[in-house]
Formats: structure tokens, C-alpha cells, sequence
């Protein structure tokens, strides 16, 4: 059990890493620093790094249940791999077809993959960031209400609420940088939410031999 608080802990402080990451291209690319399509590479480059670190700590935050709260992180596990499916997809796609085709002047020979304002990868990437909103909801009663506990739920609850504020930016029917603000949240939030699962599997590793040595 040590050993899967171990990897989920550094798994949540590589995701929280990758979302942070995520935040500064972002925001380099919002203020006119980053230019294609090294802006896009970040962007999506950085997003990728998310993924696989979030499944291992949801992987290892469910192994490190027991009981009923086994449900809860499970249904948790199952809303990141959908997080990950849809994720992964798409800025695999951006990465390997769509910046290098739009590199070599052939944008139009992609343009249906092209993730911009309500186009079909834009929806999937919506999906990515719910599935990862939902994921934090399920696991809530898996924490207590006190201590350490208590604020992995806070934090869980408020990346639930920034998550919809995100689904407003992704299906608003008009578009805007104005409008992006209104997501910013979630840039706070989502690395907030990872490193304090993070922090619990820690824990839990100190805690757990002083709780066997005393039974």
C-alpha cells in the first residue's frame, strides 16, 4: 500500500506539473508572447503530459480504498479514463496531423480536425475537461469532512465549479478571448484539485505504518 501512495502522489504532482505548464502557454499565447505553432505545441504538448500521471493517481487513490468509498473512487477511475480517451485523441491529432500540415501550407486538407470554436475536436476537448470535472465529483465521498480530508473535498468541489463555468467558454454560443476569462478558474483549480489527492496518497503513506504498528 506504501508503494501506491508513493506513485500516486508523484503521479499527482506530475499532473499538477503538466496543468501548470499548461496554464503559462496559455497564457503566453493570450498576451501575443507565443506565436504558431510553437503556442499551439505547448499548448497541446503540455495537455498531453496531463494525462497519463492523472489516470495513475486515480488508479492509485482507488487501490488505496476500501469499503463502500471503493465505488466512488472507482466511478472516479472511470470518468478519468474517459478524461484520457478523449484527451489523448485529440491533441494527438493536433500534434502528429494537424500543426504539421497546417506547417507546410495544407490547413485546408485538415481543417475538419482542427480544434477551433465549436468544431468537432473542440467538443471532444469539452468532453476531455468534463469527464475530469466529473471525476473529481465522484470521489468526493470518498474523504471525510475534517482534517486533511475535508480539503481534498474543498477542492474537489471547487474544480467542480470551475468546470462549469469552462463549459460555458467551450459551448457559448459566440466566441471571444472576453469569454476565455471566464475559464481561468479552472487553470487554478484543475492543479489545485490533482496535488491535493496528491497530498492524501502522502499522508496516507506516514500515517499507515504508525496505524499497523499500533493494532
Amino acid at each position: 500500500m506504501p508503494t501506491l501512495g508513493r506513485i500516486g502522489f508523484r503521479a499527482g504532482v506530475a499532473a499538477a506539473a503538466a496543468t501548470l505548464a499548461y496554464d503559462a502557454a496559455q497564457i503566453l499565447q493570450v498576451v501575443g508572447v507565443l506565436r504558431f505553432p510553437l503556442d499551439e505545441i505547448l499548448i497541446f504538448g503540455t495537455s498531453l503530459c496531463i494525462v497519463v500521471p492523472l489516470v495513475l493517481e486515480m488508479l492509485a487513490l482507488h487501490y488505496s480504498r476500501d469499503g463502500d468509498t471503493q465505488f466512488w473512487t472507482h466511478a472516479g477511475l472511470i470518468f478519468t479514463t474517459m478524461y484520457a480517451v478523449f484527451a489523448a485523441t485529440n491533441y494527438v491529432v493536433q500534434l502528429a496531423t494537424v500543426i504539421p500540415a497546417k506547417v507546410r501550407g495544407a490547413a485546408d486538407t485538415v481543417r475538419v480536425l482542427e480544434q477551433s470554436p465549436h468544431s468537432l475536436l473542440w467538443d471532444v476537448d469539452a468532453m476531455a475537461y468534463i469527464a475530469m470535472g466529473l471525476a473529481a465529483l465522484m470521489i468526493m465521498p470518498a474523504f471525510g469532512r475534517r482534517g486533511a480530508e475535508r480539503r481534498v473535498r474543498v477542492a474537489c468541489e471547487l474544480h467542480v465549479a470551475a468546470t462549469v463555468l469552462a463549459g460555458i467558454v467551450y459551448f457559448y454560443p459566440t466566441y471571444s478571448q472576453k469569454l476565455l476569462l471566464l475559464g481561468f478558474p479552472w487553470g487554478i483549480t484543475a492543479p489545485v484539485f490533482m496535488l491535493s489527492v496528491a497530498f492524501a496518497l502522502r499522508d496516507q503513506v506516514e500515517t499507515r505504518p504508525a496505524r499497523n504498528a499500533a493494532s
